[in-house]
């Protein structure tokens, strides 16, 4: 990856990070999904097809600040009735709750990646939560935009923000796991 050193900078640790200033987040471009458990064994993936947000790179990294909007209602899992169950009353309830949203509180380093510690909001509910975040680098596109990558991810147990429903299963366990992985991947525009 061709990495434009104009859109760089350098922590007094040697970490390469993009230059300071406001990152806005290509929605074209970035994804966040959420991984559950499906009667105990399969993996169920839902894609959130809205996204918005940005990352404001401070001089010092760790006053650096994430703010991440999802529209709940753009969840995709590859199944319509799943979708609609999804969207429904039973979980994010969508027409009451059409926003889910990440603000970032802490940035730390943590080996060659960083913590990100913030404040997650589902149907109302705010609880903290802590991301691995990663920093790709930069690139330019055909257009000669720079484009900074980033990803982040974490493990929550969706019962702390009122996702309940479930069902027990005959032979032990629950239809939908209780442990929910999120993955987010992210492209970002330097704000003019």
């Amino acid at each position: 990856m061709t990495i434009p050193t104009h859109t760089l900078t350098r922590t007094s640790d040697s970490r390469i990070l993009p230059r300071v200033g406001r990152w806005e987040i290509d929605s074209e471009h970035t994804s966040a999904e959420f991984v559950a458990r499906h009667l105990m064994v399969t993996k169920v993936r839902g894609v959130f097809g809205a996204v918005t947000g940005y990352i404001d790179v401070a001089e010092n990294p760790e006053e650096s600040q994430v703010e991440i909007v999802i529209e709940a209602a753009s969840i995709s899992t590859g199944s319509e009735d799943r979708d609609v169950h999804i969207k429904s009353e039973d979980f994010f309830d969508v027409e009451v709750y059409p926003e889910i949203r990440f603000v970032s509180t802490a940035v730390q380093p943590s080996g060659g990646s960083w913590k990100l510690t913030g404040d997650l909001t589902i149907k109302d509910v705010t609880k903290p939560i802590i991301l691995d975040f990663e920093f790709h680098g930069i690139t330019d596109d055909p257009w000669g935009n720079s484009k900074a990558m980033f990803s982040a991810s974490t493990a929550v147990m969706r019962e702390e923000w009122g996702l309940n429903w479930n069902v027990a299963l005959d032979s032990g366990g629950v239809l939908v796991s209780k442990k929910i992985v999120i993955e987010i991947e992210v492209q970002a525009s330097l704000a003019s």
